[in-house]
């Protein structure tokens, strides 16, 4: 699947689009803005969208109210992370992994980066991807520069969970909230991307529940694979032990990892489906359970360093006492 700073077709909220437009048009664009919603609903999307707007891209009517053209020399500049007047902070990947937060040392490059005057565009911008990444020390770091709005300067905070930001944080940005968008509109968003029929995309529009980023995700044929294997799994029970070694032999190095996650999710999925359609008498139950478990274990795995393949072999033996007791 694409990176957000690579998606030019991709319109999250017009909505939120032409408040960003109408607010800078009015001359009071904001220094700071709060992108808030659920994960993979476009907020990051949004955020490069209206970068490169800010930082001067031409502009191209045909793919939204801050549609660029993807030619465009800031465009390429931004894909290619090469733009000078953007800053991008997120967590890092070393060794293959993922870090867990976004660190105090990223958080400090903030304060250089505004106090400088823009060198090529109208604006300096800045991109957190996503402030909920943000650790104590990296929140505190940021806070300065929000109590010290920069000149010529916007900052994009994005954030799945803003609740749990700093009210001092929350309270210095204006809000936008990005909804889910409407399963016909994930639809036609699959067509119009990728070379799947409507059936398919129907198919992925329902698992996606109103995320774009799930949606575009999804419309992989790996994806789409690991989904039908996971609803195997959970609907019929139907769990070949040589079939799940040959699965967990794909989990190896970074790429491994990513499967991994992708299979957790899927069934994490399944289970969430199971227990919605089980819940009269209490059989529910067991299948919510065993979901906030597996919801847990990418994270788990990567932070300790377990066996990918031994966590599968795992999840699936809690999966079949889950099927006995719901039994």
């Amino acid at each position: 699947m694409s990176h957000p700073r690579d998606r030019f077709d991709l319109v999250p909220s017009e909505a939120a689009e032409r408040a960003f437009i109408d607010a800078r048009e009015r001359g009071r664009l904001h220094h700071a803005w709060l992108l808030c919603g659920p994960e993979g609903i476009g907020k990051a999307t949004f955020a490069y969208r209206a970068a490169r707007t800010l930082l001067g891209a031409r502009h191209d009517s045909s793919r939204g109210p801050l549609g660029a053209a993807p030619t465009d020399t800031v465009s390429q500049l931004i894909s290619a992370q090469a733009h000078p007047d953007l800053l991008v902070l997120e967590r890092l990947v070393e060794g293959g992994k993922t870090k867990k937060s976004i660190s105090v040392d990223q958080a400090r490059d903030l304060p250089e980066f505004f106090s400088k005057s823009p060198s090529q565009s109208p604006y300096r911008v800045a991109i957190v991807d996503a402030a909920d990444d943000l650790n104590v020390n990296a929140a505190n770091a940021l806070l300065k520069v929000l109590e010290e709005p920069p000149e010529r300067g916007v900052l994009f905070l994005v954030t799945h969970a803003p609740g749990r930001l700093l009210a001092t944080i929350r309270s210095r940005c204006r809000r936008l909230i990005f909804a889910a968008l409407e399963r016909n509109e994930i639809a036609r968003l699959i067509i119009r991307q990728t070379e799947l029929d409507a059936a398919e995309a129907d198919r992925i529009a329902d698992m996606a529940r109103g995320s774009p980023g799930a949606a575009l995700a999804l419309a992989s044929g790996t994806s789409l694979a690991l989904d039908a294997l996971a609803h195997r799994w959970v609907d019929e029970g139907m769990i070949d032990a040589a079939e799940a070694l040959s699965v967990a032999d794909g989990f190896r190095g970074a790429e491994g990892q990513a499967r991994f996650e992708a299979l957790m999710d899927r069934l994490a999925a399944a289970v969430r489906d199971r227990a919605l359609a089980s819940g009269a008498e209490g059989r529910g139950e067991p299948w919510a359970e065993l979901w906030g478990r597996l919801t847990d274990l990418p994270e788990r795995a990567a932070a300790v360093n377990l066996d990918r393949a031994d966590l599968l072999a795992a999840a699936l033996a809690d999966l079949k006492r889950t099927r006995d007791r719901a039994a």
